[in-house]
């Protein structure tokens, strides 16, 4: 629903982009105050700044995962440009008032030479500086870090005294993400020697139809190497969906449920999915998948809360908790849970996001201790919408568990 008021915003703003790019066009040279040019120029913009709109439109199939690629890449060159501008904005109308306070309100014909240079230059410096910035962020995005954690659990683990864990998130499948990212996070996965393998949400990015080649994706999940193998909780991408720049375009149904065909990639790729259940891992510790906090998938109207999560285990046990959305920290603490894992976040994916991830959630990223609890939150190995990380990173997690009995 989002994107329906999201969509004229974007399409105003744009406007404005367009012209104060003539503008400054213009200042370079008179060339450009020519028709011919102008027209051109904006057939050129026009393509990209109305890619995300028209992708959406478009039917599935190889053309619109072009077209929706395109806008992606569009998306987060524009976010900056916009930024760009509104500093630039803000700074021009502080000078404004300067010079309206000392009674400067006019120009000489040599400080409109003076203003026009210093437009060109500081246009120029600007666009380069965020062409540089957004192929930094696509070729960033595209890099698989490890982040290591090391955490203990006053419980006896059973048959074992550690737990090597690996925690990945938001693999976003679909047109930003395909076969050769996920060919290079379960190499690092494997390179881990994990014990168990967890998939913290968004697996998919709401459109079965843009995966890249299904089959070889589930062969190459498949590849994964674990000893109690690897589980998944669905998050609120998990769902078959029209999306406008990562957010919800078709609202027409309140109840929104994953596609069959996402269900049945999961079970060809060896991933156990585990919707609002647990189970007990070699006897020895506990492993629940969360339904999504907002949409809670097939069959099942209203997800368990923290105390049903937990009220028919033995909580002399360690428990696991897969989560995508790192919400109901101290609620799953109170309940017995000594690991939460989860995504969503992104950690703000694109600088100044990581920023104000830290406003929004309890624990935006990284791993935060809640009472006897530890909740561990990663970046996520894909991409929402832009198809760029700056000033973030995609990463898999590896999480040492030390069990033994306090006391």
């Amino acid at each position: 629903m989002f994107a329906i008021f999201l969509s004229p915003v974007y399409i105003l703003v744009n406007i404005y982009v367009f012209f104060r790019l003539l503008h400054w066009l213009g200042a370079c040279h008179g060339f450009m105050k020519k028709l011919s040019v102008r027209i051109a120029v904006g057939i050129v913009y026009l393509f990209f700044s109305s890619a995300l709109l028209v992708g959406v439109l478009l039917p599935p199939g190889p053309r619109q995962k072009f077209v929706k690629s395109v806008g992606n890449y569009w998306l987060g060159a524009f976010l900056y440009i916009v930024l760009a501008l509104t500093c630039a904005d803000l700074i021009r109308l502080v000078i404004k008032r300067i010079r309206k306070k000392k009674g400067r309100t006019s120009y000489s014909e040599e400080s409109k030479r003076s203003a026009r240079k210093r437009t060109v230059i500081a246009g120029a410096v600007v666009l380069s500086a965020i062409t540089a910035v957004s192929v930094w962020g696509a070729i960033n995005a595209r890099i698989i870090h490890r982040k290591k954690y090391e955490v203990t659990v006053g419980k006896n683990g059973g048959s074992m005294d550690r737990l090597r864990v690996v925690l990945a998130a938001d693999l976003h499948l679909g047109c930003n993400i395909g076969c050769s990212q996920m060919e290079d996070m379960v190499e690092k996965i494997n390179r881990q020697k994990p014990d168990l393998v967890v998939i913290a949400g968004d697996i998919f990015d709401n459109d079965y139809e843009a995966l890249d080649d299904p089959e070889k994706l589930t062969a190459i999940l498949r590849g994964i190497n674990s000893r109690y193998g690897v589980y998944a909780c669905y998050g609120n991408h998990d769902i078959q969906e029209k999306i406008l720049a990562g957010f919800t375009f078709d609202s027409k149904d309140s109840k929104k449920t994953s596609d069959p065909r996402m269900d049945r990639f999961l079970e060809k790729a060896g991933i156990v999915l585990l919707q609002d259940e647990g189970v007990l891992i070699d006897d020895s510790f506990y492993l629940f998948g969360r339904a999504d906090a907002g949409k809670p998938g097939r069959g099942i109207d209203k997800r368990m809360t923290p105390e049903e999560v937990t009220e028919n285990m033995d909580k002399r046990r360690p428990i696991f908790v897969i989560d995508h959305e790192p919400k109901e920290l101290k609620e799953l603490a109170d309940a017995g849970v000594d690991v939460d894992l989860g995504g969503h976040t992104h950690n703000g994916q694109l600088f100044p996001g990581n920023v104000l991830m830290k406003f929004l959630w309890e624990n935006p990223y990284g791993c935060v201790k809640k009472n006897q609890m530890y909740s561990i939150v990663t970046s996520g190995a894909g991409l929402f919408g832009p198809n760029m990380r700056v000033g973030t990173q995609a990463e898999i997690c590896v999480v040492d568990v030390q069990f033994h009995t306090e006391g």
